[in-house]
């Protein structure tokens, strides 16, 4: 196994760690600024009133693209395991 391959691999995990998890982050940091926002409108200053919106959006946005994340790990997983031939050597 040379070091290129290892670069490719860990280079390849990253990018896919970062696709998948890309858009439940910033569904969560966009509700977490939105939920901000209204405390500071209304002074209200509950640090429990961002937990239940955060998880909503979390949880919509990963119904909503679970088939693509699906997909992306799929592709991840098949180009490891077909490349495993390169990578034992």
């Amino acid at each position: 196994m040379t070091e290129e391959i290892v670069m490719n691999l860990g280079a390849e995990a990253v990018r896919t760690i970062i696709y998948v998890a890309g858009p439940l982050l910033i569904a969560a940091m966009v509700m977490g600024i939105v939920v901000s926002i209204l405390q500071a409108i209304t002074q209200i200053n509950e640090s429990t009133l961002t937990f239940i919106p955060k998880m909503v959006a979390i949880l919509l946005v990963m119904a909503i693209m679970a088939p693509w994340m699906l997909e992306v790990l799929k592709q991840y997983t098949i180009e490891v395991i077909g490349g495993a031939g390169e990578i034992v050597r």
